[in-house]
């Protein structure tokens, strides 16, 4: 390895894709990463169930889009992070996905089980108070258990270690 940390020879760009393990990796980092996945979840969630009740289509519908616009929100946040740093349209993409797919998939997963287990939720409206407690709830429980995922995968240079290189 040479000063930078990188093996002679290697680009920073492609040793940012392999991602290195980040020894010790902290809660605050892991906390990060998941408010970054949280906050591009939530966008695309609540645009999703904004846009499919709107439209007048069903729990399934709007619940495929509100997951579709998470994960294209979520990918985006980072995909532009990444694209400022002077990445290739290419290689943004596939940090993004590398960084984003599994924290994105658990919170998902998580907040769209608690909406889906809570008595009520999936047939509320936007203007009721159930409608956001168990969205919001589910958020919180997302965050909570995505957190430790966030951590584990860091301190193995996968998930948003590999986004660490461009910063």
């Amino acid at each position: 390895m040479d000063h930078t940390g990188h093996h002679p020879g290697v680009s920073a760009d492609h040793a940012g894709h392999h991602g290195h393990p980040v020894a010790g990796a902290s809660w605050g980092t892991a906390m990060k990463a998941t408010l970054h996945c949280l906050l591009g979840c939530a966008i695309g969630e609540i645009l999703g169930m904004v846009v499919g009740t709107a439209l007048g289509w069903g729990n399934v519908e709007t619940m495929v889009l509100a997951v579709t616009l998470a994960f294209l929100f979520g990918y985006s946040f980072t995909l532009f992070s990444v694209r400022r740093a002077g990445l290739d349209l290419k290689s943004a993409v596939k940090v993004a996905l590398a960084a984003d797919t599994v924290s994105i998939a658990v919170m998902e997963l998580v907040d769209n089980g608690i909406i889906a287990l809570t008595p009520g939720a999936m047939d509320a409206h936007l203007s009721d108070g159930l409608f956001w407690s168990a969205l919001l709830g589910g958020f919180a429980v997302a965050f909570v258990i995505t957190t430790p995922v966030n951590k584990w995968m860091i301190g193995r240079g996968k998930g948003h270690a590999v986004v660490h290189a461009y910063h």
